[in-house]
Order: C-alpha cells, then structure tokens, then sequence
C-alpha cells in the first residue's frame, strides 16, 4: 500500500475540489440526476455527499490495480469519514446549534484529510478474508441510503434543512 506523498496530495486537492463544487451543483443545475450527488437540503446528511463520492473516486484512483488490498481500505476509510462528518455535524449543528462558516469548512476538509491518512493503518485488516467484500457492501449501502434519504428524509434533526432558520434540539424525536 505504498503511494507517494505526491500522488496522495494532488489526489487530496482533486477530492477537495470535486467536494466543494459538488456543494453548489445541484443549486446551479437543478435536476433529479444531480440531486442524487450535490446536497438538496443544507441538512446534515446531505453533507455527507460531499466525502461519499469525493472518497469513493479516489478509492477507485488509488486503488486500482491492486485488488482488494488496493480498494477496501480507502472504502472503509470512506465509511469511517463519512460517520465522523455525521457525528460531529450533528454536534455542532444539532445540539450545540452552531453556525460558523468556518467551523462548517473544517468539518469537511479534516475528515477528508484523515480519509487520506486512514487507508494505511486499516490496510492489514484487509488482508482478512473477506474484507474486500464487505467493504463494498457496506459502501454501497451508505450509497444506497444517500440515494433513499435524498429523496424521501425521514423527520428528524439529522436530515432537517438548517439553512430554514429551525431550532434544530426541538426537531429532536423523543
């Protein structure tokens, strides 16, 4: 599993890049097509389109040619960034009701960075039998739920559009 520091930081920027246009397609060419990779709503969830298909092209990048060892620990760090983005996403926006622009940038690019530093210490748990597959299923089935939850949200703060000006803990099922 050996990538030059190079590769990885353009690959990084190109990721970056792809990230933050994704943010603002679907707002600029609105369609059904689109929606399914560019945020809809200013939700959580939506969010986390933006390291969902960024992380899944350079899996595909880094990875080729190599097999399992090469894909699935760069789908299983896309998995462990993407919960990481749900998880403090929530915090900040759902219970501390946070706002901040800036703090909003570092909950996309941090976890990004550390998709692109986690491959190598989740690389010998690819060596398992298996693994390889398991990656993908469970990689798809984040796609899957990206896909169902775009268009059908379920009622609760973690797909609430906050750009709507709610106070987000209310919206808190109980």
């Amino acid at each position: 599993m050996k990538k030059s520091t190079k590769t990885l930081l353009l690959t990084y920027l190109a990721a970056s890049t792809a990230g933050v246009l994704l943010h603002f397609l679907h707002q600029w060419f609105p369609n059904p097509i689109f929606a399914l990779i560019s945020p809809v709503r200013e939700s959580v969830w939506e969010h986390v389109k933006l390291l969902y298909f960024p992380m899944l092209g350079a899996a595909l990048f880094l990875g080729r040619g190599k097999g399992g060892l090469g894909r699935a620990p760069w789908l299983l760090s896309q998995i462990a960034v993407c919960a990481v983005m749900l998880g403090s996403g929530y915090l900040y926006h759902v219970v501390f009701r946070g706002e901040a622009m800036a703090v909003d940038l570092l909950l996309f690019f941090v976890p990004l960075a550390l998709g692109f530093l986690l491959p190598r210490a989740l690389w010998p748990l690819c060596e398992w039998p298996g693994t390889e597959r398991w990656a993908w299923v469970l990689s798809s089935l984040l796609g899957a739920l990206i896909v169902c939850f775009t268009f059908f949200p379920p009622k609760a703060a973690l797909f609430a559009d906050l750009s709507e000006g709610l106070r987000t803990f209310l919206t808190i099922p109980v």
